[in-house]
């Protein structure tokens, strides 16, 4: 009986284990993948540690990570073990409310935690960035650090310092000699604890940063949004240097104790883990890639703040900018286009926004964008007619396109009939025939654009009858459909053929037809929605200069060839578009890069907020109620 519960144990403790770690072996062994896929391995290839490691957000991103993970650690350490040998030292009351106290932002969920410091840094106008990111660390650091050093504290014999300054010694000399290294073991628990933190933090850093400063965790979820393998490498790396810290800190007190005298062995079971962390910080450091100077160029010295959507750049266009005009670019990225107007709302400063067209419309009409200075503007002539004069902004007086598409159906040729889409249309996804095999994208804009344009309805329609069918139509999806209600995961999920057919943009469909050839791309004849992101520079931009310069760079063949060619949407550039589209290029044959036009029922979203607020409460019970059938 024994030996069957031993082994059954055994079996718990490997599948445990195995539960932790595949993910993980999964991941490392995908960074080497030559292809670009997420589930398929193609071959071994390193390019995507190139691809990493010539990566100038990426770097960065490491860099602000370990520095601040290392300061953070460093000053919490001292501060926790300060502050809790004088608590040990206060009254009972004090001690136990001072206790309660530093619990409490361990036990508070990270996301109140977060906006409490968001507020603090905007209430005081301090400049969201590095300084605040490290401020934020060391707060939520200190905590852990005293909860790791009280224990040790409290199993001290409280005369120890006492006898210390009887026999000749200072107050300092007591502490440093007598008191820390008994309490050492809880202060090194401690720091690593911290460093442990601050590196996996997300939440809080997310929204104490800006200015660009980035952390990999930001990083990471910003390219989790879009399909790029890079984000495989960069995890494993840090991974790779997690252990080596791990094993280095682990193995140094058994090298240590091999050492006669006893004194090295408590010097060096301190210095070890700080020549630890020191060399993990040379090592970003050295794989920090700092911007060189160059000849006089037009905007040498200055900075160009952009507010843009996550993995929505080519590789190369800010470094080629950098390059050309002598400017440091600034980016901040943004999920949505409600994320990025409330910072503009609340006048964070940037000088170009990436947003959407109905976002566009509500910008001008709350007077927030500045109009463009058309005599340094010398790019609207090289841009699709299509995607110019559109109504939220029909003279282009304040927007210049920078990518435009439609949203349609994509679907597996091997398991959709084309006559079903051409018949169906958007009911395709009320056809039983497919009944489990479908995907959902979860935008409330796009979802309702399909259950209204599938009733004959305008997706502007403002009539609460017509709004509620599309409502009652989604609901019946959801509900006899097993619908899968997904976001960005439908590209990769699509490219491997996990479904028969899902709502997607084309952009997106353009990436997937071009990994897998049984995939199509269909929009019905009832009408999608005809969409395009626009160029804008906020009202209160501090550098309207520079600003259009970058407008007209991205909207130059050059610029808008590397973004479309990566990015894998539709280049507002007609040359560009053509040639990607055309023989030779990247997206030949497929028509999911070459948007629609001249269908009379596609649409382009029009703003309206009551009808956001309705179809925003109406798409949440949509989601219940596909929780609720699943």
């Amino acid at each position: 009986m024994k030996k069957r519960k031993r082994f059954t144990g055994k079996i718990l403790m490997a599948l445990l284990i195995a539960f932790f770690y595949l993910p993980i072996l999964y991941m490392i062994i995908f960074s080497f993948n030559d292809g670009k896929s997420l589930t398929t391995f193609e071959g071994f290839s390193l390019r995507w540690y190139k691809h990493m490691l010539e990566s100038q957000d990426i770097m960065d991103a490491l860099y602000t990570t370990f520095s601040v993970a290392l300061l953070a650690t460093t000053v919490s350490t001292v501060v926790g073990t300060i502050a809790a040998i004088g608590l040990s030292k206060s009254r009972k009351i004090v001690r136990d409310v001072m206790t309660q106290v530093n619990n409490l932002p361990m036990m508070n969920p990270e996301i109140v935690t977060a906006i409490g410091f968001m507020l603090l840094f905007m209430t005081f106008k301090v400049d969201k960035g590095y300084v605040t990111m490290l401020l934020a660390h060391i707060a939520f650091c200190i905590p852990y650090v005293m909860l790791s050093v009280m224990p040790k504290i409290r199993s001290l014999d409280p005369n120890l310092a006492d006898a210390a300054m009887d026999l000749g010694a200072t107050p300092w000399r007591a502490l440093t000699k007598v008191i820390v290294p008994q309490i050492t073991p809880g202060i090194i628990s401690g720091a690593l604890i911290a460093f442990t933190m601050s590196v996996d933090d997300f939440i809080i850093s997310y929204f104490v940063t800006g200015g660009g400063v980035k952390n990999l965790s930001i990083i990471v979820y910003t390219m989790s949004k879009r399909v790029n393998p890079s984000i495989n490498a960069v995890s494993t790396l840090v991974v790779v240097i997690i252990t080596i810290v791990l094993v280095i800190i682990n193995v140094a007190p058994m090298l240590a104790a091999k050492r006669k005298k006893k004194d090295v062995i408590g010097k060096r079971r301190t210095f070890i883990p700080i020549t630890a962390g020191i060399c993990v910080l040379a090592l970003i450091v050295c794989m920090f890639n700092l911007r060189g100077g160059g000849q006089d160029r037009p905007f040498e010295g200055q900075t160009l703040y952009i507010y843009n959507w996550g993995e929505y750049t080519g590789e190369n266009i800010i470094a080629d900018f950098e390059e050309e005009t002598g400017a440091s670019v600034v980016m901040d990225n943004f999920d949505s286009n409600e994320q990025m107007y409330i910072k503009v709302a609340i006048q964070e400063v940037y000088d170009l926004l990436v947003p959407s067209d109905y976002m566009i419309q509500r910008l001008i009409e709350e007077d927030l964008l500045q109009k463009l200075d058309r005599s340094k503007l010398d790019c609207m002539d090289k841009l699709s007619d299509a995607v110019k004069g559109l109504p939220y902004d029909p003279g282009n007086e304040y927007s210049v396109p920078y990518f435009w598409g439609t949203v349609g159906i994509v679907y597996d040729k091997t398991k959709v009939d084309i006559e079903d889409l051409e018949r169906d249309g958007y009911n395709i996804f009320l056809n039983e025939k497919y009944k489990g095999d479908i995907y959902l994208y979860d935008s409330e804009r796009d979802s309702f654009m399909m259950a209204l344009k599938a009733q004959g309805y305008s997706m502007n329609t403002e009539n609460e009858q017509e709004i509620q069918e599309a409502y009652e139509w989604l609901v019946q999806c959801v509900e006899t459909m097993d619908t899968e209600i997904v976001t960005d995961e439908i590209i990769d999920n699509m490219a491997q053929g996990r479904k028969a057919l899902g709502l997607i943009y084309s952009g997106d469909a353009t990436y997937v037809m071009a990994e897998n050839e049984n995939m199509g791309f269909f929009m019905p004849e009832s009408g999608t929605n005809l969409w395009s992101d626009a160029m804008v520079i906020p009202k209160n931009a501090q550098n309207p200069d520079l600003a259009h310069a970058f407008i007209n760079y991205a909207s130059d063949y050059a610029g808008a060839y590397d973004n479309s060619s990566y990015v894998g949407y539709t280049s507002a550039n007609e040359e560009v578009m053509n040639d990607l589209a055309g023989e030779g290029g990247d997206f030949e044959g497929i028509n999911a890069y070459i948007p629609r036009t001249g269908n009379p029922n596609d649409e382009v979203f029009v703003y309206n907020e009551d009808t956001k607020k309705i179809i925003s409460e109406l798409w949440s019970r949509v989601k219940i109620a596909a929780s609720n059938a699943g």
